[in-house]
């Protein structure tokens, strides 16, 4: 009785409002999840309790039961309907179409099947402890038995769970991941261009960039292409990279990397951008494709992959070697950049997003040295986890919030949700160095964070942002769980919302490169980004 009461506690909580809305099917496995999470806590509760008191479980009346049942239908009866409408209004805050409301229908029965799988799968556990206790009872008091087999149980799963297993899996996945890494998407082709890795000239094998390598130098805008956007002559843009396969360790990647940027003439350029990319080497496309038609081509941009992983699967478990590859690749660039005369130098970019935003940072220790070594970043959809944007967000002005803070009058460092518009402050001027943080109220990336569980964050003390309800509400423990399951949807809004960012990077780089261009010129990039107009193929090769 404890298990379901606190279970029914669990289900009914999942349902109150978060971050982004919740297909129905979705849903069920969030409260079916949760519920068995409950039951699991309500069971060793009650364990616990008997043990202090030193007393047998005691059998539930029939009344109990009764009660459980009435107050347990209505209750979800409610907790669906008030769903039902959290969910719809989630949805407009989202610009998504709201699910129809009979679809909260598929709710209960999905939640209730996944929560006798879990339960089910827990009582085997149990069944295994049991048996450790019988045997060890044979030597031992009983409850000292019971204490040191809970002991061992718990001992031998966390080493399975941190070794033998998790190791073996993590290879796993990297072999399976890596097979995948060895496809070409269809129309991409090896370019013949020398102003692309990959291509004879190159030094980098094409074979040996990875899918996403492939991807980021087989496509992408040439001189005619921005001309007809700008209006003026252009240049074609370099890209150069390194895959994985390309070089034994991080170091003689990013060298390789490097090296094959010289070869291309990339420091002649006048707009020179580093790039960190997300777990298996993607890099977003209407980002440096933004960058390079701002510039008018004139521009050279270097990237690396550092892992076969995909990016959900990088964001837990790679995170070290995006720092490794972001701080490296950019001293590597910067070792051969400050050795030119300062008056060749191009103008010297960062970007990254998402995990790349991670990786990015750390090559600098804060402010100043960003401003230093720098032209300007811009860093989209941070982490909670990055080092300098957990600084700059913790040392905001006062003031300012969470979700668009204000740091040090944004003399260096700014952040927007909106950057069409004028980015806050915008009664000051920012001079110099500019680095702009793209961030959503609704990121889910952005926001997650273990201290969830026990501290209630600043954006949900302050007013909310602009797509979060207002009935959105910390509750200890239940709102990690809620964001938590928030990280699977964060690409299934429009763009401007969860994780989406695309089109933004437009006027994101418009504010770093302090670019001048006219209205209607902005919005013919921001809609040729929308139609996918970055992803276009090079020319195949005749013949």
């Amino acid at each position: 009785m404890p298990g379901l009461c606190v279970a029914l506690v669990f289900a009914l909580l999942s349902f109150i409002p978060s971050l982004l809305p919740r297909p129905a099917l979705f849903q069920g496995l969030v409260t079916g999840i949760d519920a068995a999470i409950g039951y699991g806590l309500g069971v060793l509760g009650a364990f616990v309790w008997r043990e202090f008191a030193d007393r047998p479980p005691r059998q539930p009346s029939a009344q109990a039961w009764q009660a459980l049942m009435v107050v347990g239908g209505t209750s979800a009866l409610v907790a669906m309907l008030l769903g039902i409408r959290w969910q719809r209004l989630a949805s407009v805050l989202v610009d998504i179409e709201p699910q129809h409301p009979l679809m909260m229908l598929l709710v209960p029965p999905l939640a209730v099947l996944l929560f006798v799988l879990l339960v089910a799968a827990a009582r085997t556990v149990r069944g295994g402890y049991r048996k450790v206790a019988a045997l060890l009872s044979r030597h031992m008091g009983a409850r000292a038995a019971r204490a040191l087999g809970v002991g061992l149980l718990v001992g031998a799963g966390f080493a399975l769970a941190t070794g033998v297993v998790w190791e073996g899996a993590l290879r796993l996945l990297d072999r399976t991941f890596a097979l995948a890494d060895a496809e070409t998407p269809g129309r991409v082709t090896r370019p013949t261009t020398e102003l692309r890795s990959g291509s004879p000239q190159s030094l980098v094998e094409w074979d040996d960039l990875g899918r996403e390598g492939r991807v980021y130098v087989g496509r992408g805008l040439l001189a005619p292409d921005i001309s007809e956007i700008t209006g003026d002559p252009a240049l074609d843009p370099i890209r150069t990279y390194a895959g994985v396969r390309s070089a034994e360790d991080t170091e003689e990647r990013a060298d390789l990397a490097v090296r094959d940027l010289e070869r291309a003439g990339g420091l002649e350029r006048a707009y020179l951008l580093v790039i960190t990319t997300t777990g298996t080497g993607w890099v977003e496309p209407s980002a440096v494709g933004s960058f390079e038609v701002l510039t008018g081509g004139d521009a050279a941009s270097v990237a690396m992959q550092y892992s076969y992983l995909p990016s959900w699967l990088s964001f837990l478990v790679d995170q070290e070697r995006a720092r490794e590859a972001g701080r490296v690749l950019f001293d590597a660039v910067y070792e051969r950049w400050s050795a030119l005369p300062a008056a060749d130098r191009p103008k010297l970019y960062v970007f990254g997003e998402s995990l790349g935003s991670f990786g990015g940072e750390t090559a600098f220790s804060g402010e100043f040295d960003l401003r230093n070594r720098t032209s300007g970043a811009l860093f989209v959809g941070p982490p909670n986890f990055n080092p300098l944007y957990r600084g700059f967000v913790d040392e905001r002005d006062p003031g300012s919030r969470e979700v668009e803070p204000v740091y040090q009058r944004g003399r260096t460092i700014r952040f927007t949700n909106f950057p069409r518009r004028d980015i806050e402050p915008a009664d000051r001027a920012w001079d110099g160095s500019r680095v702009l943080y793209l961030q959503h109220a609704s990121d889910p990336i952005t926001w997650w964070s273990p201290d969830l569980i026990l501290q209630r964050p600043d954006w949900l003390e302050e007013q909310r942002g602009h797509d979060v309800m207002e009935e959105t509400r910390w509750v200890p423990f239940v709102t990690f769980w809620q964001v938590s399951a928030d990280l699977a949807l964060g690409f299934s809004t429009e763009p401007g919302h969860g994780h989406n960012y695309t089109g933004e990077h437009v006027d994101g780089w418009a504010a770093v490169l302090q670019t001048d261009w006219p209205a209607e010129q902005l919005d013919q990039l921001r809609s040729l980004v929308r139609d996918g107009g970055m992803r276009k193929p090079l020319p195949r090769p005749p013949g």
